[in-house]
């Protein structure tokens, strides 16, 4: 039982970025504690179990993998950062992705980790517009994407001065918004460029166990470098006093001051906290989630999805409207767009696959109803929902019988906005928080930091980086530079 009431650093939330920051405090040194409402760690990226199956809530693929011996990428700087051994995440690759666009995914797109092979299938599909495209790859690897002042900018105009033809424009913006977009219709360039390099430049891969892999590895780092978490024991309130946050309040009532507090549950619920409702933003009411969230179905098979013609893709973006509209839909779900993911189409090696089939499916949804349905009008909306999602996703992928499919289901579940609420606390059921990123993690209060996703950096690799980084910025460069 832990039962000091003061810390050198005090994180509220133990999702990756939590944990990462937490480790690379504790390796300087400082008394640092995790505090945590729920009983497991990952936020976001955690798991949980049903009928003895584990399940994964948000990993369909770890973005920004590299191989090794390449250096100065996202993933080599954290691994080096939080002293962590690349064989220890046991990373597999991706086989290849698809864009899929058309009623049956009739235009595609499809890449792999060698970009080469995504650019070779634009110059294909899209020869007048590969020199264009060409240019937009030179900005995006020029552009200094973790700059913590950059100043915003929308992609989709930045993108327009290298790419004319709208269909093309579109099939790059469905990958990266829906990896990451917290606005609607377009982005901020600077988040555009981070999930481009992650998905595209980089690429794709998954731990054979999947995200409990990474969770374990950090939880284990985090224990050896002597840091403290306090799990089920959440943050009630952030007390403040003199433009400080000056204690952490907890459900129990009990109070834990600290010189610094850094906030991984995003930046509306921080504000939450602050009972003295100064904002942390110029905006009054404060920082306000995305409009959009999602919905994402699962269904485990009894053999693997090879046997359904179903065994190269591992990741399949696709839309069947005009235009890609990512956006919050007018009904309860759009399931013209979205993402199916196949865990069993990594490379996992020779003879090893995963023991049951996993097809995933993720697509848009209006919170509102979700969070306004009484109980029996939910379970119906998530049965009748669970069946128009797979048959709208299964016309891009090879036709399989109807039947044989249904005796091969063992298993399903499904995740509503309401679900992201419940286990993460993010409001609204929004997976990438508030639309206005804090880049530098400021707050209104002098000693109170953000990180994760209302920070900028996206993906779980930028989680983990986003972090390391807000510690390193705020709390260890400031120490060694007044211990000069």
């Amino acid at each position: 039982m832990n039962s000091r009431s003061h810390y050198d650093v005090a994180i509220i939330g133990a999702g990756m970025s939590g944990l990462a920051a937490g480790i690379r405090l504790a390796h300087f040194g400082k008394r640092v504690c995790i505090f945590e409402r729920h009983n497991a760690v990952g936020g976001l990226n955690g798991f949980y179990s049903i009928a003895g199956r584990k399940f994964d809530v948000g990993l369909h693929a770890m973005t920004n993998f590299v191989r090794p011996g390449v250096k100065g990428t996202p993933l080599t700087k954290l691994l080096r950062q939080l002293r962590i051994d690349r064989d220890e995440f046991a990373l597999c690759e991706q086989k290849q992705s698809r864009v899929a666009f058309g009623a049956r995914g009739e235009i595609s797109l499809r890449f792999t980790n060698d970009f080469c092979v995504f650019e070779s299938e634009v110059a294909r599909q899209f020869p007048a517009q590969i020199d264009g495209f060409r240019a937009l790859v030179a900005l995006v690897k020029s552009y200094d994407d973790v700059s913590l002042t950059a100043q915003p900018e929308s992609a989709r105009v930045v993108v327009r001065r290298h790419i004319s033809d709208p269909l093309l424009e579109d099939m790059l913006f469905c990958p990266v918004m829906y990896y990451g977009s917290a606005t609607e219709r377009d982005m901020e360039f600077g988040q555009f460029v981070i999930m481009f390099k992650a998905l595209f430049l980089e690429g794709f891969a998954r731990p054979y166990e999947g995200v409990r892999v990474v969770l374990r590895v950090l939880l284990e780092k985090y224990r050896q470098a002597g840091g403290e978490r306090r799990m089920k024991c959440g943050v009630r309130e952030i007390a403040t006093r003199e433009g400080r946050a000056s204690a952490l309040i907890l459900d129990t009532g009990e109070e834990i001051t600290a010189a610094h507090i850094i906030s991984s549950i995003g930046a509306p619920e921080t504000d939450a906290l602050l009972r003295t409702l100064k904002p942390s933003t110029p905006d009054a009411r404060g920082p306000v989630p995305g409009a959009h969230s999602f919905i994402e179905t699962i269904t485990v098979l009894d053999r693997q999805p090879a046997e359904f013609g179903w065994g190269d893709d591992t990741i399949v973006f696709f839309n069947d409207s005009p235009r890609f509209d990512y956006a919050c839909p007018g009904g309860e779900v759009d399931s013209l767009s979205g993402v199916i993911c196949i865990p069993n189409n990594f490379d996992y090696g020779p003879g090893r696959t995963l023991p049951e089939g996993i097809v995933r499916v993720t697509c848009l949804a209006n919170p509102a109803p979700w969070f306004a349905f009484e109980p029996e009008a939910y379970a119906a909306a998530k049965a009748r929902w669970f069946v128009d999602v797979q048959r709208s996703a299964r016309r891009f992928l090879p036709a399989t019988n109807d039947a044989t499919l249904a005796e091969a289901v063992v298993a399903t579940d499904m995740f509503t906005p309401r679900t992201i609420t419940k286990f993460t606390g993010h409001r609204n059921g929004a997976i990438y928080g508030a639309p206005n990123k804090v880049r530098d993690g400021r707050t209104a209060f002098s000693n109170l930091y953000l990180c994760g996703t209302d920070q900028g950096f996206l993906g779980i690799v930028g989680a983990m980086l986003s972090g390391i980084s807000m510690a390193n910025y705020h709390i260890l460069q400031p120490a060694r530079t007044s211990a000069l």
